[in-house]
């Protein structure tokens, strides 16, 4: 199965987009699924369901950090690396969805009861967020 496919699959069984974004991602780089989907975990929601960056796009800048953050302070080179890779990453997720916020995403804000209580009323998360999940996939594996 893809790693599209794979992020798919795991956020449908009720994972949140961030979890399902690295612990698709995670083992290639020797971090095994179970602490993924922990370190994940809070990031779901815009983060923490605040409705700010898309927990798609948050996993995704994980992964990229795992493959290409540095290690040592003075690494200056690969940590350029990886925020010119999280830039690259964003740049693609907003031409393809306008937005990397979560509540404009969803049109929403999931940061209120009301917003909330809506998004799940109406289906949206079930939806629109797949969507987001293949789109930041995809758009990892091309540039990883």
């Amino acid at each position: 199965m893809s790693k599209v496919n794979n992020a798919d699959t795991c956020f449908k069984k009720g994972f949140s987009c961030s979890q399902a974004m690295l612990s698709t991602f995670a083992q290639e780089f020797d971090l095994d699924r179970e602490m993924a989907l922990r370190v994940a975990g809070a990031f779901g929601g815009g983060m923490g369901r605040m409705g700010k960056t898309c927990g798609a796009v948050t996993g995704a800048f994980m992964v990229i950090g795992l493959k290409y953050g540095n290690t040592r302070a003075e690494d200056s080179e690969t940590k350029e690396k990886a925020y010119r890779l999280v830039n690259e990453f964003t740049k693609r997720f907003e031409a393809r969805n306008k937005t990397i916020e979560c509540r404009k995403l969803l049109g929403y804000d999931i940061s209120t009861p009301e917003g909330y209580k809506l998004i799940y009323e109406k289906g949206i998360t079930k939806d629109l967020c797949p969507g987001f999940v293949k789109d930041a996939a995809e758009i990892l594996e091309e540039i990883l």
